[in-house]
């Protein structure tokens, strides 16, 4: 009889900066995922809040702690990519949570050996409060087939509900500063052969909106990336569709 594959290392990256008021309760939440093959990574910019105080006193649940300045959240993102030795990558915000302890253990069960694997986020408050389903609070739904062309008018799916292998995954591009979540994950998703789509919520997300400044900013990035992407006059007219939206949901 053949002994079963052992199940394949997720790296969870965590980038963090001054986060003491939520850092503690993710890492009991990464703890207590019962998926048997995990490493936490936390990538810390400089923090002087105590946050390193709590994370430096439970090293023994941590795979790697990085401190030091970076150029920015990309920046970050891509040091805890290069740490990372799991099979899969998964980033989860400081502020944010698994949705419960079996989440990842669940996910991976419905396809084993998938390039990836998506789900739903549910929005919180910030005191933790469930606000609703993402796909029910904003007009973007997360679709049954997800590929590359389905973020042709923003982010279907949340960085934060994605799961994919590493070798898929390029680097963060740090010449968007605020937007290049959604060109990684187009380009995570052009050499995906195999999804998953888990029909489950995989985070539980703290909202909080841009600035106008960041938001304008976010405006032109995400333009010259879906340009890139989709074709300049195809994407003109997505992209007057993506700010009416934002628009009639402007917290999201």
């Amino acid at each position: 009889m053949t002994p079963p594959k052992p199940a394949p290392l997720i790296s969870i990256i965590t980038v963090c900066f001054n986060a003491r008021r939520h850092i503690e309760a993710l890492l009991d939440n990464v703890a207590l995922q019962t998926y048997p093959a995990l490493e936490h990574i936390l990538v810390d910019g400089g923090s002087t809040d105590g946050t390193l105080e709590i994370i430096r006193n439970r090293m023994a649940q941590v795979g790697t702690l990085i401190s030091e300045p970076d150029q920015g959240l990309y920046d970050a993102m891509n040091k805890g990519m290069a740490a990372a030795r799991g099979e899969y990558l998964f980033f989860l915000n400081a502020d944010d949570e698994l949705e419960s302890p079996d989440t990842l253990e669940r996910a991976l069960a419905q396809m084993p050996g998938a390039d990836g694997y998506y789900g739903e986020v549910m929005f919180m408050d910030g005191s933790g409060k469930p606000l609703g389903l993402r796909s029910t609070r904003t007009p973007q739904r997360v679709p049954e087939q997800l590929s590359w062309k389905s973020l042709r008018r923003g982010m279907v799916v949340s960085h934060q509900a994605f799961i994919v292998r590493r070798n898929l995954a390029p680097p963060f591009d740090l010449r968007y500063r605020v937007a290049s979540d959604i060109d990684w994950m187009i380009r995570c998703l052009k050499s995906c052969k195999t999804l998953c789509n888990t029909h489950q919520v995989i985070t539980r997300f703290r909202t909080g909106g841009l600035s106008k400044a960041k938001q304008r900013l976010a405006w032109r990035e995400r333009f010259l990336i879906l340009s890139r992407h989709f074709g300049f006059w195809p994407n003109l007219v997505d992209h007057g569709i993506i700010i009416l939206r934002y628009f009639r949901n402007p917290r999201y």
